[in-house]
């Protein structure tokens, strides 16, 4: 009877990992989370649109989507929840790991969804009015910051009413983000025509008074524009100059960019027009001077009270490279908690404005807390001083920020029932489990040649990484008192000099040691 059982169970799975298919069950997974960003023009470094090309890269996608890797994304789904949420739940992760594992056939050509139609240069559709520089700029490298201000004439004559702006970057290499405003004093170009170079210098912000308060949500590598929901939107007015702060990041050689930006025009009209409150690190909001002392992991903890009552949108939390953490709550006059946005594990790389799936509304005289927490040690990897130094405000990469845009409108009533969509994505367990260090599983195993590790730290630590035999002899030490950061990190290394067998990969820390097995075949 067990016998039969068996067979009976080994049956199920095997009809089970056969009925995993790219046409029926991988590329619905992949058109709605992955090719957005990889496909021709995008800042994917490889194109995801269809079999072969998904098939290339299977082993690839199964290992970063095993280690939820990829897709990116970093707010906690369980604190609060945005629209266009991007992670995948435990069964897709599991279908990829399926039909990898089941050799990746392609199955039924009448199960195949169609494919997703992109609108050529844009993630949003067709824009209604493109501007482009008007020759390009030239970024002086020197593995330094630069940021450049543009202006770009509207030729609007009557005030528009916008939907969204979304830029498109010339050269992805160095363009690291971008903040949009607009003016109609003519300041703007002033400044621009009195520099020798296309635009003028944006080290301290446009340089135009009141741009701080008209910006529009601006541009982060990976961030899909989106539009404004139905009844909000933004004002350009007519005879504006749309002004683009370009953020250069640090590259060694000079490069050209010669950017654009789509603009699109609402289709409805505009009853409430969308608002922005910045919160700065201003000693009122954060009640000391904004310095991180050297070897100092330092929590701030700004507070703005709101005066009147408002809805919220959306939220853009921003920091460098000593970023920890974000945090971002409000509480209410009654003392009720709304939580707006954690991202426990911050990424300088992923980072841009998160919209609300529904409004978020605070009464008059709630009070915002926003817990921003930086790590300026010498156990911070990403630390630009070695040794640390004191760190302030200031634009460049190598300095430091503490920068929260809120998006709102006043309030009206109904403003509570209001649900932008109702289509997030939800999984049972959306992110990695910070509680304990883990390694995941190595990728590929058995192997003839390179071999990838991936682990999670629950905090920064020194790792020795070593190659055992399973007698616990050391065969090759990988890494030797190496630093590595809290959260996702991945080593790789080459099997070639090591003879047929079956080994352990060993991760040893300050006060834990884990260790997966691993089969080299020649």
């Amino acid at each position: 009877m067990k016998n039969i059982l068996t067979l009976i169970c080994f049956i199920a799975f095997t009809q089970m990992s056969e009925g995993q298919t790219f046409n029926k069950d991988v590329a619905p997974i992949i058109f709605n989370n992955c090719t957005t960003c990889h496909r021709v023009g995008e800042i994917g470094p490889m194109s995801l649109t269809n079999f072969a090309e998904v098939k290339d890269w299977g082993g690839t996608i199964k290992y970063v989507t095993g280690i939820k890797y990829m897709p990116p994304w970093k707010p906690d789904p369980s604190f609060s929840t945005f629209l266009g949420e991007n992670y995948l739940t435990d069964d897709e992760i599991q279908t990829i790991a399926n039909w990898v594992d089941g050799g990746m056939p392609e199955g039924d050509p009448s199960d195949l969804p169609d494919a997703p139609v992109f609108p050529e240069g844009s993630q949003v559709g067709a824009p209604d009015l493109v501007l482009s520089f008007s020759q390009a700029f030239e970024h002086y490298g020197g593995n330094q910051d630069e940021y450049r201000n543009f202006v770009l004439p509207t030729g609007l004559t009557e005030d528009q009413e916008i939907a969204a702006i979304e830029v498109r970057p010339g050269n992805t290499k160095v363009v690291h983000h971008a903040l949009i405003s607009y003016d109609v004093s003519g300041e703007a170009r002033n400044l621009d025509s009195q520099d020798e170079k296309y635009g003028y210098d944006g080290f301290g912000g446009f340089g135009v008074a009141n741009a701080f308060d008209v910006m529009f949500p601006g541009y982060v590598p990976g961030q899909k524009a989106r539009l404004y929901p139905e009844g909000l939107g933004r004002i350009l007015p007519a005879n504006s100059d749309l002004l683009i702060q370009m953020h250069y990041a640090p590259v060694p050689f000079p490069q050209n960019d010669s950017s654009s930006v789509n603009i699109f025009f609402k289709k409805d009209p505009v009853e409430r027009e969308v608002r922005s409150q910045i919160l700065l690190p201003l000693p009122w909001i954060i009640g000391e001077p904004y310095i991180i002392p050297a070897e100092t992991v330092k929590t701030f903890h700004g507070q703005f009270t709101v005066p009147l009552k408002v809805s919220l949108l959306a939220v853009t939390p921003h920091m460098h490279l000593l970023g920890m953490s974000w945090e971002v709550y409000a509480v209410s006059p009654a003392g009720d908690t709304i939580n707006l946005i954690s991202i426990p594990e911050w990424d300088f790389n992923w980072q841009g404005t998160f919209n609300f799936d529904r409004f978020k509304v605070l009464e008059r005289n709630s009070v915002i807390h926003a817990f921003a927490t930086y790590d300026n040690t010498s156990e911070n990897p990403l630390n630009p001083n070695n040794p640390p130094q004191d760190m302030e405000w200031g634009e460049r990469t190598t300095d430091e920020m503490y920068f929260l845009p809120l998006d709102f409108v006043p309030y009206q009533v109904g403003d509570e029932d209001i649900v932008f969509t109702d289509g997030t994505t939800s999984t049972d367990d959306p992110s990695f489990d910070r509680t304990e260090n883990k390694m995941f599983p190595l990728y590929p195993n058995p192997t003839n040649g390179e071999i990838k590790a991936g682990f999670s730290l629950v905090k920064t630590d020194k790792l020795n990484i070593q190659v055992l035999n399973l007698e616990g002899k050391l065969i090759h030490t990988l890494k030797s008192n190496a630093l590595y950061a809290a959260g996702v990190n991945l080593v790789s290394f080459d099997t070639g000099k090591i003879p047929s067998g079956v080994y352990i990969l060993n991760i040893q820390g300050k006060s834990f040691s884990m260790s997966e097995k691993f089969s080299v075949l020649k």
